[in-house]
This record gives structure tokens, C-alpha cells and sequence, in this order.
């Protein structure tokens, strides 16, 4: 009888199948299809989600459309049907948009009439001949190219609702995996980027990050959030790895004689981290043995899970809830979840972090082996076509240990590499029109995707990287320390624009009486990571595109000139300076051009 159906009525029948469901989830009809009856416990991995979202609508919130999706249909329970939908090359509707983003594509259209996958990588370390099978993936099944992203991590763009599974089923077979890659769970899973190979470094976070991916991956109840979540691991070592910015952050630390607890390498655990909005993770005095660095995390999401707000998304982060409640609320109620009380350490028992090297993800470093070497490669704001990522692949295989290391900085790392291999590094890398070298400009430029592969983005945020780095190259030779600049496309600052020492947001800037726009960008200086942590300073709104170069020269050429020597950083700098002596520098320069 269900041949008699045509499509458009089987749809509706099975999205009826589902409100009916989705009714019964939430009380309104009992399975015997009375109303009368009293709403069932809810039970399983779904449980706390949904008792949390009855609590909202108890207390008169009114549940986000992504609650509701969730709620009708839990994305994993309904894998089946996105496949077969796909498999027709028709375009997701917005609730299957967001339901295939649990399984890691993402529907970018209009940018993209296509799929985005973005994976999932912990500690961002791939064996050589996994980086040459996604490429082999992007290649059959997307737009040949892939991007490093700021969570040290690889997304393929351009492959159609029909290939989108079959990408998926290849990362399997390359044992990856894309699960929970996006919407309102828990991303790539970020550690140091020289984890075990750094001189400096207290603790190896390879491990650590491993353990947590698989903790997630294993446990259904921790997907489904009120919002995205992020968790770094940090071992001490020269190159950050950006933990402040992740909503839990832990850093390897060295606890001194004195303190109320042994005396060792310990995790300091920072919450709340979320530079978009304009807030870095504060030090809760807590610390731990890494081995229970799951735990307590798994504890920290468990309460966010009951008490994040599913009612706003825009107020949906952990960051909300500690701002309501304080730090020490929260952590009251994570001990509650853990039947423990938690160690905490004055921050005068604690050895001050080794220092950070800002060129660590850029050259020829040595390793703590010796002999051998890390080797960082300059990509483009991220970019590599399928045949680059195949020949990286063999340089790591025949002259490195055979791995990848991905980094928060858009690029990656050679390791493993002898000493009287390096120069045939060098020179293979630069046969592919890569480089190990850059400019002070080039080797903290960061860009999220941009308005050519992003809804969001107001601006073509990798183009106009590119071509401030060309115009400042050209007109700042002078540049002898390094300097970011981060270009991020919308609110959601995905490059996070404010942890640069320049950044710029997208904007629409109007043109005419008419309304008329072109794409351009508000600008902030000052930010800052690290022992230097600290969201910048806003000094230009709404700059075309087109003056963004001159502006970013203004600035660095206004550095140099007014720096007290070369030890003081751009960010010193700007501190000193002052934002009103830094926003006239914009007056002085129309005055120069004019003469």
C-alpha cells in the first residue's frame, strides 16, 4: 500500500510519524494515545537533554529551533533517512542541515551549493598515508583542496549531497572519523602542537587529547548540547596551543614545595574561554592529576548540559552560565557531579609557564631528540590542493617520522626530520610553491573561511589576507618581529580576530545615500595569547576592503617608527599608545595621500 504514496506524501507521512513521536517525547500523548496520562521518565543518553529542555518550557522559556530539532528527531536516531534524502543530490532542509552537521558536513550554500565535512583530529596529528587518503577523498568526492583550521584541524569543501556519505564511509576506512564535528557538541579536541618532541614541554598531551576524543566519541549522552563546546590541552611547551580561548582549558603546570597538595606536574584547569565573545578562560585555582582531566571535564559539560540556556542561542555557551552563577557555583556543582571536592593551589606554589616562541610554527627547530628536527610549513591562510597534500605526504614518509602535526596557526609541522635531511625539506617544499620561510606578516596570518565558502562571512576574508600580506611585504620591509593579523568573517570569529594583534571583522560598509554596499571590515588591535592574553581594542569601524592593506601598513609603519626598541611587542605598543592616538593615525594618512 505504500507503493500507492507518491514522494511528497510519504515526506509528510514520515514527518508526521515524527511529530507524533516528538509529542510522546515531551507528555502530550501517552503511548496509548491518551493525553491524560502523566509524561514517562525520560530515560537513555537522551535523558538529560531532554529533562532540561522540559525544565526551560516549565519555566516558561520557549525552546531554540535547534532544540526542537533535536527533540523531533536526535540526529544520530535518524542517520538512515539523511542518507537516502542525500542520495537523491536535493539540498538538506534547514533542520537536516543542522541534523548532518552531528555526522561532520555541513550545507554551506549559497556560498557553496555543497557540502563542507570538517574532521575530527585530536591533537592534530595524522600518519602520512591518512593525509594522503583524504586527499584521495577530496579528489573523488569534493573540490580537490583542503584548509587547516584555527582548531588544528582539516575540513574539504565542494562535495555534493550524494557523495556526502561516501566521504564519510572513506574516513572510516582511514580510521578518522567526522562525528560531532560540528553543531552543538564537541569540536576537534586541540593539544600542543609539538607534544613530545618539545625541550620545554612538562607533559606530553598526545595522550590526554586521545583519550578525550575517544571519552566523547564512546558516550552519546555528552552530544547534543545547548551549544558548541571547546576543550584544549596544553603541555608547557614553546608553541601555544591557544587553551584560553576553549571553554575548558587545561595547562600542564609545575607545582612547588609548599602547596596543599604533592608537589609534581599537575593540570591547572581555566574555564570560559570564548574570544567571539570577548572573554578569555580565568585560572579557577583548580588543578589535577591528568588522569582525571576526563572526568572532570565530562563533570564540567554535565552541568552545562542541565543549566545552559537552550532558549537564546546567542547566550547558549558555558560562558553565560559562569557569568550568572560565578566560578565558584559552578565548580560547587561539578563537585557535586564528581562526589568529590576538587585540589586547588595558590598561584604563588605554582612555577611560572616557560615562555612561548611565536615563530615556533614557522623554520627549522630543534627537537628534544637529538639529531632530529620539527620543520614548519607556511600555507597560504590554510589552503593546500589534494596534489600538495600527497607530496607532503611522501617529504613526511621518506625524510620525517611519517607524521602531520596540524596547528591552531592554519599550518603544520614536519617532526622527526635528521638533521642532514632538512636542507631536502626545504627545497622539496619549496618545489610545491610553499615555504618553509616567511615574513614577520605571513607567519601569524590567520583567515577563516570567508564569504566564498561561508554564509556568514560579509568579506572575502582569505583573499584580502593574501592581499595585505603582499601590499605590507611590500610597503613595511622594515618588519622585524613578528605580528598577527586575523581576519575573521562574522560574529562568530572563528579566526579569532580578537586575540591579534591586529584583527579585523566583516562588515558591509555603505557606499551611497542609496544603501549601497561594499565588503570591508571594523578593525581591533592589541589582542593578545599566552602570558599576554587579551581581547583587543576596536580603533576602526566599517574600513573598506580596499583601504585595509594601507591601514595595516599605517599601523606596523607607525610601530616602527614609535616602538621604544625592538623588545616591545605591537601589543605594548598599542597599550601605550592609546586607541585615540591610534584611531587619528587613519586622519593622518588621508592627509599624507591628498598631499
Amino acid at each position: 500500500m505504500a507503493d500507492d504514496f507518491n514522494a511528497e506524501q510519504k515526506r509528510y507521512l514520515e514527518g508526521f510519524s515524527h511529530g507524533i513521536a516528538a509529542i510522546r517525547m515531551t507528555g502530550g500523548l501517552a503511548a496509548g494515545g491518551t493525553a491524560s496520562a502523566p509524561p514517562a521518565e525520560p530515560t537513555g543518553p537522551d535523558a538529560s537533554h531532554i529533562k532540561a529542555q522540559d525544565r526551560t518550557v516549565k519555566n516558561g522559556g520557549k525552546l531554540a529551533e535547534q532544540e526542537k530539532w533535536k527533540r523531533a528527531e536526535n540526529p544520530f536516531d535518524g542517520h538512515n533517512r539523511l542518507i537516502a534524502e542525500a542520495e537523491t543530490g536535493k539540498a538538506p532542509k534547514p533542520e537536516d542541515n543542522f541534523r548532518w552537521r552531528y555526522h561532520g558536513l555541513f550545507w554551506v550554500a549559497p556560498a557553496q551549493n555543497s557540502y563542507m565535512c570538517r574532521l575530527r583530529i585530536p591533537n592534530g596529528i595524522l600518519h602520512h598515508w591518512q593525509f594522503a587518503g583524504i586527499a584521495d577523498l577530496a579528489d573523488a568526492h569534493g573540490g580537490g583542496y583542503s584548509h587547516v583550521t584555527t582548531r588544528a584541524n582539516l575540513q574539504v569543501r565542494e562535495i555534493s549531497p550524494e557523495h556526502g556519505q561516501p566521504f564519510l564511509d572513506g574516513l572510516v576506512d582511514l580510521g578518522l572519523t567526522a562525528r560531532g564535528a560540528g553543531a552543538d557538541n564537541i569540536r576537534n579536541v586541540t593539544g600542543s602542537p609539538t607534544a613530545g618532541i618539545d625541550a620545554q614541554e612538562l607533559l606530553d598531551t598526545r595522550p590526554l587529547a586521545r583519550s578525550w576524543h575517544n571519552h566523547i566519541l564512546n558516550d552519546r549522552s555528552l552530544f547534543g548540547l545547548p551549544r558548541k563546546f571547546n576543550v584544549a590541552f596544553d603541555g608547557g611547551g614553546v608553541l601555544p596551543v591557544l587553551e584560553e580561548t576553549n571553554d575548558i582549558g587545561f595547562q600542564a603546570v609545575e607545582v612547588l614545595d609548599g602547596a596543599a597538595v604533592e608537589p609534581g606536574i599537575w593540570m591547572r584547569l581555566v574555564l570560559g574561554g570564548i574570544t567571539g565573545h570577548r572573554d578569555i578562560a580565568r585560572d579557577t585555582g583548580v588543578v589535577l592529576r591528568p588522569k582525571e582531566c576526563n572526568a572532570v571535564a565530562d563533570a564540567i559539560l554535565r552541568v552545562f548540559i542541565e543549566n545552559g540556556d537552550r532558549t537564546n542561542r546567542n547566550k547558549a555557551r558555558m560562558k553565560y552560565v559562569l557569568d550568572a552563577w560565578g566560578y565558584d557555583k559552578y565548580l560547587a556543582a561539578v563537585e557535586e557531579k564528581l562526589g568529590r571536592k576538587l585540589e586547588r593551589v595558590d598561584p604563588a606554589h605554582v612555577k611560572p609557564r616557560g615562555g612561548f616562541d611565536r615563530y615556533a610554527h614557522v623554520g627549522v627547530h630543534a627537537q628534544v631528540q637529538p639529531g632530529l628536527n620539527w620543520i614548519g610549513v607556511v600555507l597560504p591562510v590554510g589552503k593546500m590542493t589534494t596534489d600538495q597534500m600527497r607530496a607532503l605526504a611522501r617529504i613526511a614518509q621518506e625524510c620525517g617520522d611519517g607524521q602531520i602535526r596540524l596547528t591552531v596557526w592554519q599550518n603544520f609541522l614536519f617532526s622527526g626530520v635528521p638533521d642532514d635531511r632538512v636542507a631536502e625539506v626545504e627545497s622539496r617544499v619549496a618545489a610545491l610553491g610553499l615555504s618553509t620561510k616567511a615574513s614577520s606578516i605571513r607567519a601569524g596570518l590567520v583567515a577563516c573561511t570567508g564569504n566564498r565558502g561561508c554564509k556568514f562571512a560579509a568579506s572575502d576574508t582569505k583573499g584580502h589576507a593574501l592581499l595585505i600580506a603582499d601590499h605590507v611585504e611590500a610597503a613595511v620591509p622594515g618588519l622585524d618581529v613578528p605580528v598577527n593579523v586575523h581576519l575573521t568573517g562574522c560574529h562568530h570569529s572563528c579566526a579569532q580576530h580578537y586575540i591579534g594583534d591586529i584583527g579585523l571583522i566583516g562588515a558591509k560598509v555603505v557606499v551611497s545615500e542609496e544603501g549601497d554596499t561594499v565588503e570591508g571590515y571594523d578593525i581591533v588591535v592589541g589582542g593578545g595569547f599566552g602570558e599576554a592574553a587579551k581581547i583587543g581594542t576596536e580603533i576602526w569601524k566599517a574600513v573598506k576592503a580596499e583601504d585595509c592593506p594601507g591601514r595595516v601598513e599605517t599601523l606596523l609603519t607607525d610601530y616602527l617608527q614609535h616602538r621604544t626598541g625592538p623588545e616591545e611587542t605591537f601589543q605594548a605598543y598599542t597599550a601605550r599608545r592609546g586607541p585615540d592616538a591610534l584611531k587619528a593615525l587613519a586622519g593622518e594618512r588621508m592627509l599624507e595621500a591628498a598631499e
